[in-house]
């Protein structure tokens, strides 16, 4: 393979992944119900959603203008405080937070041709790694990684919720160039999103490819290096470079 960059960072969410289903409230009833199997004394479920749909969602608004990104294992705790529920070891925090995950992670589903793409630049000793944005917890991230049997691929993933400041701001894509130690011309970022994925990356002087697998119209005001319509086609970028 005659590819024209040493490295590709890839977004997660619709890139890499389909998430399918972002339905959370049978997720946060699972949490709820395991509390309640374990004899916590909890408010009506309506009462518990409502209050987390208020806070995560109010998150989730503030974090697009400021790049702070949402956490909902802060909202999840918060709604365990505000309950005066104190685990002490008859549940631990983390299998909370599984159980939630368990389920949200469970219509997700890899792009099919993403093996493909993945196995090929592995094998042409082409570097990989993820920048992600995400309210998960690093951890749960690792662990979907796995289970969406991806994790063989990347050298480092980082994820928004982690670090200060979610894409496009400049420092998430400076972190995954100091990782990798290359310059940022030998660094190619793949995403779907115009403005996190491509105007982030180009802030930093990566090339992008916009991963458009819906044909939607490119804005005239952001211009992607390449604008494919699946991760196969980047096999190929060579032939266009």
């Amino acid at each position: 393979m005659n590819f024209p960059y040493k490295a590709v960072l890839f977004d997660w969410a619709y890139t890499l992944v389909d998430l399918v289903n972002e339905e959370d409230r049978t997720a946060l009833k699972k949490v709820y119900d395991h509390l309640e199997g374990q004899g916590f004394i909890l408010p009506g479920f309506q009462q518990w959603y409502d209050t987390y749909h208020r806070l995560f969602f109010g998150m989730i608004e503030i974090s697009r203008p400021t790049h702070r990104e949402a956490r909902f294992d802060h909202v999840l705790n918060f709604l365990l405080m505000q309950n005066n529920i104190h685990l002490n070891g008859k549940a631990r925090f983390e299998d909370l937070l599984k159980i939630y995950y368990d389920q949200i992670y469970s219509y997700r589903k890899v792009y099919p041709e993403m093996i493909e793409t993945l196995t090929a630049f592995q094998k042409a000793g082409i570097r990989m790694g993820i920048i992600s944005n995400t309210t998960n917890p690093g951890f749960m991230k690792d662990y979907e990684q796995k289970l969406m049997g991806l994790d063989p691929y990347f050298e480092f993933s980082i994820y928004s919720s982690e670090v200060p400041y979610r894409k496009p701001h400049p420092s998430i894509f400076q972190l995954a160039l100091s990782r990798l130690k290359l310059d940022p011309s030998e660094v190619l970022f793949v995403g779907d999103n115009l403005n996190a994925d491509v105007v982030g990356a180009q802030s930093v002087g990566m090339s992008t490819a916009w991963l458009n697998r819906k044909g939607k119209a490119l804005p005239s005001d952001v211009n992607p290096d390449y604008e494919i319509k699946t991760t196969t086609e980047l096999l190929t970028l060579s032939s266009q470079s």
